[in-house]
C-alpha cells in the first residue's frame, strides 16, 4: 500500500476530530474551503448554552491541518470558559484560517470567509485575533452581520487589543498582590514574550508604573523598535524560561508552559495574554502550584478583548467596557482564594466556577 494513501477505515480508526485530545464535546466543527480565493479555514463551536458562540479568527501559517484543528479546538473551548467566568451571556467559538496573513490574506479571501460565517446563521459570531486587523472585520461585515470588532466609524468597538492588555495588566497586579503582598509593579522584573498589539500595550502599562521590563519576540525588527520606544530591555540570554524575573508574561502563541519549560521557570507569577498557556492543564498547572509559582488563568485575565467586542452585541458603552474589564482584578483574587480553599490549581478553580455557571444556565434553559 502507498504510504501516502489512507483508506477510509484507517481514517475512521484515527478518529481525526472526535478522537483529538483537544476535542471536548464540541458542538460543531466546520471545515471551509474555497478554491478561487485559496481559503482553508476551520470554525469551532464549542458550547452555545450561554448564547451564540463568539470568538476571533486567527490567520496563521500552520505546519499542517492537524495543528490548525488542534488550535481551533483549544481556542474555542477557552472562549466558552472565558465568557462564562467573565459573566457574559455568550458561548465559545473560534476560527482559524490556514495561511500567511502577510502574503496570502486578500479582501476576496476575507469576504469568502464571511460568507461561511454567515451560512451558520448566527450560531458563530467572529472577531479579530492573531493575523487579523479591524479593517479585515469591516470586510467580513460587508457580507454578514455576525461579526464584532469592526471599526468605530462603522459603529463597532474598534481594536480590542488595548482593552485585552489592560485586563491582563490588572490580572497581573492582582496576582502580584497575593504573591508579593502588594499590587505595585514598580521595580518588579517582568518578561513579556510576544509584543504584538496586546504585548506592546502591556509593555506600555508596565513601563508607566515603573516595572523593569524585558521583551522578546520572533520579529527582531519590531523587537528593537518597541524596545527603543519604551526603553525596555531586549532579552539576550539563551533560555528565556530560566530568566531571573519576578513575572513571566506570555503574550504570543500558547503552550509555552510545557514539559521542556515548566521546571525551568524562575518567575513567581505567570500572567500573560496568550491563550492556552499550559500545554497540559492538569500536569503543568499542578507542577507550577507545587513549585510555588502563581498562575493567573489565561482565559480569565485576557478577557478584556471579548468584553470589548461583546459590547457591540449587548449595546453597552465604553464606560461599561472598562468597568467590566476592571473587575478582572477582583475576579482574579477570588479565583486564587477559591483555589486555596478547595486545594486545587488556579486554572482548575477558574474552570470550575465557569462550568458551574454554564451548568446552571443549562438547567434554566431546560425549564423554559
Amino acid at each position: 500500500m502507498n504510504a501516502a494513501f489512507t483508506t477510509g477505515k484507517e481514517l475512521q480508526k484515527m478518529d481525526p476530530v472526535f478522537g483529538q485530545l483537544s476535542f471536548d464535546d464540541h458542538e460543531q466543527i466546520v471545515f471551509c474551503n474555497d478554491k478561487d480565493t485559496g481559503l482553508k479555514a476551520i470554525i469551532g463551536i464549542h458550547n452555545s448554552v450561554m448564547g451564540p458562540a463568539l470568538g476571533g479568527t486567527r490567520m496563521y501559517n500552520y505546519a499542517n491541518e492537524w495543528e490548525a484543528l488542534n488550535d481551533v479546538l483549544r481556542l474555542s473551548r477557552g472562549m466558552t470558559y472565558k465568557a462564562a467566568i467573565t459573566g457574559l451571556n455568550i458561548g465559545g467559538g473560534k476560527a482559524v484560517i490556514i495561511g500567511d496573513a502577510k502574503t496570502q490574506k486578500t479582501p476576496e479571501l476575507m469576504r469568502k470567509f464571511g460568507e461561511f460565517v454567515h451560512s451558520l446563521s448566527g450560531r458563530y459570531i467572529t472577531a479579530e485575533d492573531v493575523g487579523m486587523e479591524t479593517k479585515d472585520m469591516d470586510i467580513v461585515r460587508d457580507v454578514t452581520p455576525y461579526v464584532t470588532g469592526i471599526s468605530e466609524e462603522r459603529g463597532g468597538s474598534g481594536n480590542p487589543s488595548p482593552v485585552t492588555a489592560y485586563g491582563v495588566y490588572l490580572g497581573m497586579k492582582a496576582a502580584a498582590k497575593h504573591q508579593f503582598g502588594s499590587d505595585v509593579l514598580g521595580g518588579k522584573k517582568v518578561l513579556v514574550q510576544g509584543i504584538g498589539h496586546v504585548g506592546e500595550t502591556l509593555v506600555d502599562c508596565l513601563t508607566k508604573e515603573g516595572a523593569i521590563v524585558t521583551i522578546t519576540d520572533i520579529n527582531e525588527e519590531r523587537l528593537y523598535e518597541v524596545g527603543a520606544k519604551y526603553n525596555a530591555k531586549i532579552f539576550s540570554g539563551e533560555d528565556l524560561y530560566s530568566a531571573d524575573v519576578d513575572i513571566y508574561a506570555p503574550c504570543a502563541m500558547g503552550a509555552t508552559i510545557n514539559d521542556a519549560t515548566v521546571h525551568k521557570i524562575k518567575a513567581k507569577v505567570i500572567a500573560g495574554a496568550a491563550n492556552n498557556q499550559l500545554a497540559n492543564e492538569n500536569i503543568h498547572g499542578a507542577i507550577l502550584q507545587e513549585r510555588g509559582i502563581l498562575y493567573a488563568p489565561d482565559f480569565l485575565i485576557n478577557a478584556g478583548g471579548i468584553i470589548n467586542v461583546y459590547a457591540e452585541l449587548a449595546h453597552y458603552d465604553k464606560a461599561e467596557i472598562m468597568r467590566k474589564t476592571e473587575n478582572i482584578y477582583n475576579t482574579t483574587l477570588e479565583i486564587i482564594d477559591f483555589a486555596i480553599a478547595n486545594k486545587m490549581t488556579t486554572h482548575h478553580a477558574a474552570l470550575t466556577i465557569a462550568q458551574n455557571r454554564i451548568d446552571q444556565r443549562k438547567i434554566e434553559n431546560s425549564k423554559k
